[in-house]
């Protein structure tokens, strides 16, 4: 059989990503077309919902905040959509910045970046455990997605993979995808500086870094991390090796 496209060709997403095919625990394989991210659902159309009606889509995770959410509602029916709200702060920090006579830089919204990396390890825990609760309850088609499907998303798809026993090199070479398909909105659109919109609409290593950095000197690494935080213990990840991981 041919191998799945990790890439879910879509008119109203360009981030819609499947999982499936990495290489996890004692080497088992990711199951394809289990779990998906993506950016947000808002702008699907008729053809996009055929094609994930056809995958058996019949879960959403959303980690938008309720005005993100009220912008751009999930166009995709007879799916249950569960809010995991993680507001976001990096536009807002930019522009407080601004406000106060700052140079927006690149440099500054790459710290903006780093903190609220940091902040998705110390202050989101909850929302993530949640995540993976929906995970072990059951393993039909599940997607998870903020606005871009590269932050609160990017962080939420290496704690699963890591769990999944996925070496952090290729984690961290699912997270740099979003470069590849991400189609970032219209500069022009925007009042904030361009050289900050090019990384604020991007992802880096340092950002993924930083949350690392975060799990391992704080919480012991990411193995403590899912444990303590996150309630995936020993019973549960194995569960998830049942449900995600081929024999």
């Amino acid at each position: 059989m041919p191998t799945p496209s990790r890439l879910v060709p879509l008119s109203g997403t360009s981030n819609f990503r499947d999982l499936g095919g990495y290489a996890g625990r004692d080497g088992r394989v990711l199951h394809w077309r289990k779990l998906f991210r993506s950016d947000h659902l808002g702008a699907l159309s008729a053809g996009d919902i055929a094609v994930l009606s056809g995958l058996g889509l019949s879960r959403v995770a959303d980690f938008r905040g309720p005005v993100e959410r009220e912008e751009q509602v999930c166009a995709m029916p007879g799916v249950a959509v569960h809010s995991l709200a993680i507001e976001p702060s990096v536009v807002q920090g930019m522009k407080d910045l601004m406000a106060a006579g700052g140079n927006l830089t690149a440099q500054d919204t790459v710290r903006l970046m780093e903190h609220t990396y940091h902040a998705f390890v110390h202050h989101n825990a909850d929302r993530f455990a949640a995540l993976f609760a929906l995970m072990l309850e059951t393993d039909k088609p599940l997607v998870f997605h903020c606005t871009a499907g590269k932050d609160r998303t990017g962080f939420a798809a290496a704690m699963i993979l890591l769990a999944l026993g996925v070496p952090r090199e290729v984690v961290m070479q699912d997270y740099l995808l979003t470069n590849v398909h991400y189609q970032m909105p219209n500069p022009a659109a925007s009042e904030l500086p361009r050289e900050a919109l090019q990384v604020l609409w991007r992802v880096q290593e340092e950002f993924l870094n930083a949350a690392l950095k975060a799990v391992d000197a704080d919480f012991g690494g990411p193995q403590q991390y899912l444990v303590n935080q996150l309630g995936v213990g020993p019973r549960e990840q194995m569960r998830l090796g049942e449900l995600y991981l081929q024999p």
